[in-house]
């Protein structure tokens, strides 16, 4: 949904759209434009995936302050904000603590916490609007793994992961899956706080990285499809469990890993089968490219999964396209 284009608005009455709009769709802010005259623009966007807000801007230098005075006339149900910054160099300061950052980094900020936040010339951010309370973490710990993200193991994971939701928003807003996807994301994102504020000895800690393990294990998984070294000895090790540990896991899902796997590289190899983008590619490279070692091996799995060869599913999909097209 599209909730602001300064371009539609008057000059005169942009500063007061863009709080208008910032404040409705986040919370409330103290807003100062580097260019306040004439040199303000912006274009914003949100959307629901399951019960995640998303929201993204792109706009002129700015600098957003939440002081203590707006703290405490937070509302009822407050959030965590989790962004990517895919254009420009931000600011943040929280507690005093001011850092730089860049489209690598991951910015978190709770609500019941001051922040300054904001860039120079243009910039855009991405942001993702967790409830604090299904997170489950107090706003001192949220702000103490904030500062201290990159020293999670789990902190590349995550970053892929929220990439990802951020490549078709649009798509996941009508995704049948998209109420799956907002919980998995959540339960990425506590784990990652957890990990990062490192009170891993508490038991609330214990239970939340517990209770995410196999969301963990399967983003990893799905991540290193194409490694033929996929092991479960290799799996159990990443995530600090035991080979046992991890069939228990897996099993108390209704899950055996090695049919998952399959299922899985079966899915990739026909979703690439299927693209223009990969034309160029034989069907022995694309079973390569989805973790299968031997081309009459895929072949045979992918027969038994869709009733089709992989090379006859190729010119079908081929031949659909065209027909689409004609």
């Amino acid at each position: 949904m599209l909730l602001l284009d300064l371009a539609t608005v008057a000059p005169c009455d942009r500063a007061e759209a863009f709080h208008h709009a910032l404040t409705d769709s986040s919370v409330p802010n103290d807003v100062v434009h580097e260019e306040p005259a004439s040199g303000i623009h912006a274009r914003m966007r949100m959307w629901r995936v399951g019960d995640l807000h998303l929201f993204a801007t792109r706009n002129s230098g700015f600098e957003v302050r939440r002081t203590e005075r707006h703290v405490r006339h937070h509302r009822s149900d407050p959030i965590v904000s989790v962004s990517l910054q895919p254009e420009g160099v931000h600011r943040a300061e929280v507690s005093g603590a001011r850092r730089l950052l860049g489209s690598d980094d991951i910015c978190v900020f709770h609500e019941l916490s001051p922040r300054v936040y904001g860039w120079s010339g243009d910039g855009a951010s991405q942001s993702m609007m967790f409830d604090a309370q299904r997170l489950g973490l107090p706003p001192k710990v949220v702000v103490r793994a904030a500062e201290r993200l990159r020293a999670s193991p789990l902190y590349d994971l995550v970053l892929t992961h929220l990439r990802g939701v951020w490549r078709d928003p649009d798509g996941l807003e009508t995704d049948p899956g998209a109420h799956h996807l907002a919980s998995a994301t959540t339960d990425l994102v506590r784990a990652l706080l957890v990990s990062a504020a490192h009170v891993e000895e508490s038991a609330a800690a214990r239970s939340v990285m517990d209770d995410t393990l196999l969301t963990r294990i399967m983003a990893y998984a799905r991540r290193h499809l194409a490694d033929r070294d996929l092991t479960p000895e290799r799996i159990a090790a990443e995530h600090a469990v035991s080979v046992r540990r991890l069939y228990v896991v897996l099993g108390g899902a209704g899950l055996s890993l090695e049919q998952w796997l399959i299922t899985e590289r079966l899915g990739k190899a026909r979703q690439m089968l299927a693209s223009a983008r990969y034309d160029r590619l034989t069907v022995a490279a694309i079973a390569a490219r989805c973790g299968f070692g031997s081309p009459s091996h895929f072949s045979r799995r992918f027969r038994t999964a869709y009733g089709v060869a992989p090379s006859e599913w190729r010119r079908l999909q081929r031949a659909e396209a065209g027909d689409a097209t004609g």
